[in-house]
């Protein structure tokens, strides 16, 4: 299995129930498995039309998808979540990037990992940097190890500059 990176955020509706259930059915595909998740942190968007604050996470997932695989699992799970491909850096329900995959860069029209901007968005940096538990390995043939990660509210802090 390969090691994945992936940024969840989400401006519309329920912001953390949106968040959960796409760590949810990240964990449910067979191939992939939601090893950790990162706090959830606040953050105001970036670009764009006016719209509200973020709710940001980082989670980790071991996958035996290759990189564009993995992206079509990111973005189908993002249309199950009620994403609407519209403005482009306008509000979203759910929002999925893959930002880092063990392996060689890839750049394609359609996909480009490591993420291009990543090391520029504090949204995506402090979920990313922040202590992620990793449990033990599970082996899902006997159906051992931790249950699935949760989200937990980063303490009082923001993605914009932390409180």
């Amino acid at each position: 299995m390969t090691r994945a990176h992936v940024a969840l955020g989400s401006n519309l509706g329920d912001r953390l129930a949106t968040l959960d259930a796409a760590v949810r059915a990240l964990d449910a595909d067979e191939k992939t498995h939601v090893m950790a998740v990162s706090r959830v942190y606040e953050s105001e968007p970036v670009g764009g039309p006016e719209q509200g604050p973020y709710l940001n996470a980082v989670a980790v997932l071991e996958t035996d998808r290759d990189p564009h695989s993995l992206l079509d699992l990111l973005m189908l799970t993002e249309d199950r979540l009620g994403r609407v491909r519209g403005e482009r850096w306008g509000p979203r329900t759910a929002d999925l990037d893959l930002i880092l995959y063990d392996g060689p860069p890839v750049s394609s029209p359609d996909l480009t990992v490591p993420h291009p901007r990543a090391r520029e968005r504090a949204f995506v940096l402090v979920p990313l940097t922040s202590r992620l538990q990793l449990p033990r390995r599970r082996d899902r043939r006997r159906g051992a190890g931790p249950a699935r990660p949760g989200l937990r509210r980063g303490p009082g802090r923001r993605a914009g500059g932390l409180m």
